[in-house]
């Protein structure tokens, strides 16, 4: 049981809807033991950044983070700054060394535990620094043997929910068997682990009782769910009885691997009532030759098709996908089979990323590297093409029927009351938003709404609320 003079601590999340899932279960064991979670870094006495490790930037945003939250401990009532989260697992000692600033670096096995290590690092003791190792080359544990999970248990779980909006991360699984060379989050994740089925589905309805009313299905790979516990068709079983349980209005599966799609997901999502119609794609080059070097299947031809069998079943279905520019040995025409590729694609959200070596990868030991301002120029390019592609995307849903989660009103000022929320072709945070005209007075945040689009702005949608809705 928590008081206002409870040890407080605040979660500060970097990174993907991963690290938010994350954030949620440390939550929920600090919770439980007796730590009082509060939102403003400047009321804590403890300040714990989730940390990213994925690129260069993000990790750059993290070291940032830790020392503002530093800073704290001389301007306001915080005694202690721990990291935790994928930078910390993947460097350790070395963050530790480099950044004395933070009273403790805690990698994922110290998770199980997390209450009793903020207690002793409260308690001045000093923790050694987690030293890193290679996850993939631990023996993971099967997943018919790890214990229930209590997440959806109320009062007992290892999930409390940091934000009160109508959407919510669900883990299927950690880890990626993958080896694809420019990544490595395999390194420091580990390899894949499904989670198994009763506690996805257990969360779910625990989620739902908060209110939440779209599931946000995350993995390194969702293709993967369920291979090693025997049924790699799991997936497809279980969206069903997700979009069944009361209060959950719609489901979005997201990280699909091309190469993994089979006919029968793509059916699923596109069938089963109450999944949306949204394929996240993970495709990073349309070229053959960097496809493999990138140690990825597939090429232009082949995600095309794979574009027109999404559409076939589901022809207004979202889709989106990220792309690696400049890896290394990229001619030019690469580069032009790439954009090409784009144009065809017709993708409503896309991600541009400049290559760059990661630690550890194979990638980093590759010839044929790219000149910076080449990288630069070619990212500069394929950023204004997908402005004007994604763009154009938008526009072709002119008079197309949708329904919007609500997520957001902001009546400030009544003459000019705004309502944004996204359709079902638009996922959280990376995708565009939808803004709805003559949205019913009564509307609240977490209802749904039958809209057309009428407009667009960009990558967003305007759309107006039907009369009979």
């Amino acid at each position: 049981m928590t008081t206002e003079t409870s040890p407080s601590v605040a979660l500060v999340t970097l990174g993907c809807a991963r690290n938010e899932v994350d954030s949620e279960e440390l939550a929920g064991r600090l919770a439980a033991e007796g730590f009082r979670l509060v939102e403003n870094p400047e009321d804590a006495d403890t300040v714990m950044v989730n940390t990213c490790g994925f690129v260069e930037a993000a990790k750059k945003d993290s070291v940032d983070t830790l020392l503002a939250a530093a800073d704290l401990k001389e301007s306001g009532r915080a005694q202690a700054v721990v990291a935790v989260g994928c930078m910390a697992e993947r460097y350790g000692r070395e963050l530790a060394d480099s950044l004395p600033e933070a009273d403790a670096v805690l990698g994922f096995d110290d998770y199980a535990d997390i209450g009793d290590r903020l207690k002793r690092i409260l308690g001045g003791e000093k923790l050694h620094p987690h030293t890193p190792h290679d996850r993939r080359k631990l023996l993971p544990i099967s997943p018919t043997e790890r214990p229930a999970a209590e997440v959806y248990t109320p009062g007992h779980g290892a999930r409390q929910r940091l934000e009160s909006g109508p959407l919510a991360a669900l883990k299927l699984a950690s880890g990626c068997d993958r080896r694809c060379s420019f990544c490595a989050i395999p390194s420091f994740r580990g390899s894949f682990l499904s989670r198994r089925p009763s506690d996805v589905l257990g969360e779910a309805r625990w989620l739902a009782s908060e209110g939440v009313r779209e599931l946000f299905l995350v993995s390194e790979n969702s293709t993967s769910y369920g291979k090693d516990l025997g049924d790699l068709r799991l997936l497809e079983t279980m969206l069903p009885e997700l979009a069944a349980i009361e209060g959950i209005e719609r489901v979005r599966v997201s990280y699909l691997q091309p190469a993994e799609t089979r006919p029968t997901l793509i059916s699923a999502i596109a069938q089963t009532p109450g999944v949306a119609d949204y394929f996240d794609l993970s495709f990073q080059h349309a070229s053959g030759p960097v496809l493999r070097r990138m140690r990825r299947f597939g090429d232009a031809d082949n995600f095309l098709t794979l574009l027109e069998q999404v559409r076939a079943a589901a022809p207004t279905a979202g889709a989106r996908s990220n792309f690696i520019v400049g890896f290394p040995g990229e001619t030019e025409e690469d580069f032009a089979v790439l954009c090409d590729f784009l144009e065809q694609a017709r993708l409503d959200a896309i991600g541009v990323f400049g290559y760059s070596d990661e630690d550890g990868t194979e990638a980093a030991s590759y010839d044929d590297k790219l000149d910076d301002d080449v990288i630069a120029e070619r990212v500069a390019h394929l950023s204004d093409l997908v402005e004007e592609l994604t763009a154009q995307r938008a526009e072709e849903r002119i008079g197309e029927r949708i329904r919007v989660l609500v997520e957001s009103i902001d009546d400030a000022m009544p003459d000019e009351r705004c309502v944004e929320g996204r359709a079902a072709c638009q996922g959280p945070e990376v995708d565009g938003t939808t803004e709805l005209v003559g949205a019913p007075a009564d509307v609240r945040v977490g209802d749904f709404v039958d809209a057309v689009v009428i407009a667009t702005q960009g990558v967003d949608l305007v759309a107006e609320v039907s009369a009979d809705d």
